[in-house]
């Protein structure tokens, strides 16, 4: 171990990651993006990523090795986690992301002698339809991400559903070992924006009723579900999409039929394919009637944190870590679901699910008053109880912890 003994002012943490801005797409970039923040007033923080150069001090970052070029991306990443190991000499800890990065703080572990923590966003036993996706690759992040969590130091799970999710899929992990700190939301950037220069641009119209997905377009993230709920629908809502990023043709397939049918019968449907820069995003969340989160699988759901934080009430899965921060009557409504024991989350009666969906959105949609006062409430939560400043803080702790 490097530094038992360190100061938090002298601590240094390496943070290891596949995606970090700009190269974010998902909730655990977001995370580690915040993170990375608060903890610097914390420690000494070197980030360690995948893609293309960054700029900024302290950031490092990882392109795939050419020997591996045309290699299954499984194999890839594995490659890109050894050369992020071998940079983290020097380090008091190390603080892997995901299994992408999983594999980087085991070996780093190993190399150097310094513990390793594990934040899980999600579980690969939990996505078993990331096979269509991998192929023979997923075997290989399995392996990746029970190897290191079974032998990390600590593993913080985003919320009690996820740490109840680790126990299950990985019983030889300590159940002493496992910590809970949530996601958080930056307030101050996350805010009700009154303009309505983006919605202009996109097409929306802010004096209709509006229903807002905001996502990858992913098995776990169950968009189809609310494309079927959305025929329902009154005719004079519009469905806003920010959805991109598909896992694998098929389900950009069956999207874009879904999208082609609602458009053929209503107006108002809006698909954006390409991510937005936060500030267009906070300023359609702003003007949303509802946001939906249909997912099937969720360790948390950051992005209802930013819709709450936008003022807007939210409609979300019952699944997961959703209940634990969408306040179900308060801040919006959840939604029931019954889940196959595959580990796929699949509903067990979908047209159900759909029609509940449906449903809950249409309540809130019917009532104006009541909506604008889960909005008002989501916003109360976010600022009291989801800091950024006091999940680093509480990080921090794990670090120590692990310390000895």
């Amino acid at each position: 171990m490097t530094n038992p003994t360190a100061a938090d002012g002298d601590l240094r943490v390496d943070l290891l990651t596949r995606e970090y801005p700009p190269e974010v797409y998902g909730g655990a970039g977001v995370h580690v993006e915040y993170l990375a923040r608060e903890l610097r007033a914390h420690a000494d923080v070197r980030v360690h990523c995948f893609g293309g150069p960054r700029t900024e001090p302290g950031v490092t970052a990882y392109a795939d090795p050419p020997g591996l070029a045309g290699a299954n991306p499984a194999l890839r990443t594995m490659g890109v986690d050894l050369e992020m190991a071998a940079a983290t000499a020097g380090a008091d800890v190390v603080h892997s992301h995901t299994w992408y990065a999983n594999l980087a703080g085991h070996v780093a572990k190993l190399l150097h002698g310094v513990p390793h923590v594990a934040t899980v966003h999600s579980l690969e036993p939990l996505r078993p339809w990331k096979a269509e996706q991998l192929g023979g690759g997923y075997a290989l992040s399995s392996w990746c991400e029970r190897t290191a969590l079974e032998a990390a130091d600590a593993v913080i799970a985003v919320s009690a559903g996820m740490a109840r999710d680790v126990r299950a899929a990985y019983p030889a992990v300590d159940p002493d070992r496992i910590h809970v700190v949530h996601n958080g939301i930056d307030t101050r950037q996350y805010a009700p924006d009154a303009g309505t220069d983006v919605l202009d641009r996109l097409g929306i119209d802010p004096g209709r009723p509006s229903v807002v997905y905001v996502g990858r377009i992913t098995r776990q993230k169950g968009l189809p579900y609310l494309l079927r709920a959305a025929r329902s629908l009154p005719a004079e809502t519009q469905l806003v999409l920010l959805a991109g990023a598909p896992d694998t043709a098929e389900i950009a397939a069956e999207v874009r039929g879904l999208v082609d049918e609602l458009r053929a019968s209503r107006t108002g449907v809006v698909w954006v394919p390409e991510m937005l820069p936060k500030h267009e995003v906070i300023q359609i969340l702003t003007h949303s009637t509802v946001f939906v989160c249909p997912s099937v699988y969720e360790p948390m759901g950051i992005v209802n944190l930013e819709a709450m934080a936008c003022e807007t009430a939210v409609v979300a899965t019952a699944t997961g870590g959703i209940p634990e921060v969408v306040a179900d009557g308060e801040t919006g409504l959840l939604v029931p679901i019954e889940q196959a024991g595959d580990g796929s989350g699949t509903p067990l009666e979908p047209e159900r699910f759909v029609a509940d969906l449906a449903s809950a959105i249409g309540t809130l949609l019917a009532d104006p008053e009541r909506t604008a006062e889960f909005g008002r409430a989501g916003r109360r939560r976010a600022v009291e109880h989801f800091s950024w400043d006091s999940i680093a803080a509480r990080t921090v702790e794990v670090y120590r912890s692990t310390l000895g």
